[in-house]
């Protein structure tokens, strides 16, 4: 493959990936990803994360002609663990920021999902978390990378209430078409996982019918989020990796009907700019 991708979203730091991440690493560049995203969402992990990123760095070094993906790092506190959540990683957040080479801060939002997600007092915690990250991301100039279920509208109001400008990705974006345009008038671009894969998603393609090809960057989210076609696959049915990719790229442009080395090139320079990164 000629072209060039940008896993804007991946958990490769998990101990998921520890027994054979080199060898994934360069499987997924053979495939063509050349840069990915390693994301933050716990206090606990930015060790892990830090550490990931300096073995990818050391592998590249090791590789003249790039054998593995350029990695990014971006560290958050996700809703989804609020409970775990302490005033002082706020801290350790902003600490890390400072003594790493961050793109973005994520990943971050809110989260209604699951019952105890939707109490009053884990909504008014996940957003006093939510607003601290997005005062940091505008006081370091970051793009941040949204989570967001079942909660599109009180993410949009609270980006509002802060008049964020910095922009950058929302997640596996999972709301309606006419939110989507909401996130792209605020800078936001729409990050499309391994769901395009399924013919069943009918208010994902939605989405991509109400918005541009400028508007999108993919991502894998892996170890989460497996294209349909590696579920059915005898040998990677248990395991998303970056190495995946290319089956979002290939499920977008059939959809659209774009060349998809068009597309491809449209998505790099889509994650290059959101993520302020030059390569």
């Amino acid at each position: 493959m000629t072209s060039r991708l940008f896993d804007t979203h991946t958990h490769f730091d998990v101990q998921d990936f520890d027994a054979d991440r080199q060898a994934l690493a360069m499987q997924a560049y053979q495939q063509g990803v050349h840069a990915l995203v390693l994301i933050g969402f716990l206090q606990s992990r930015f060790a892990d994360l830090r550490r990931t990123y300096q073995d990818m760095l050391d592998w590249q070094r090791q590789h003249p002609q790039g054998a593995v993906p350029t990695p990014f790092l971006a560290p958050g506190l996700h809703p989804l663990y609020i409970e775990q959540h302490q005033t002082q990683h706020l801290a350790d957040l902003e600490q890390f920021l400072k003594s790493n080479d961050c793109v973005a801060i994520g990943e971050i939002g809110l989260d209604y999902f699951l019952p105890e997600l939707k109490t009053t007092y884990s909504k008014q915690r996940q957003a006093e978390f939510f607003s601290a990250q997005l005062d940091l991301a505008k006081q370091y100039q970051k793009p941040v990378l949204l989570h967001i279920r079942r909660a599109h509208g009180d993410v949009l109001r609270i980006l509002k209430q802060h008049k964020f400008t910095q922009g950058g990705i929302a997640h596996a974006f999972g709301g309606g078409a006419e939110e989507a345009k909401a996130f792209v008038k605020m800078g936001f671009k729409i990050g499309i996982t391994g769901l395009i894969t399924n013919p069943n998603a009918k208010k994902l393609q939605q989405v991509i019918n109400h918005t541009t090809p400028q508007d999108w960057v993919i991502e894998t989210d892996c170890p989460d989020m497996t294209p349909l076609c590696c579920q059915n696959s005898h040998e990677r049915r248990t395991r998303n990796t970056p190495a995946n990719l290319p089956y979002v790229l290939q499920a977008l442009a059939e959809i659209t009907k774009i060349a998809e080395q068009d597309l491809a090139q449209q998505l790099w320079q889509n994650s290059l700019a959101c993520l302020n990164v030059k390569m």
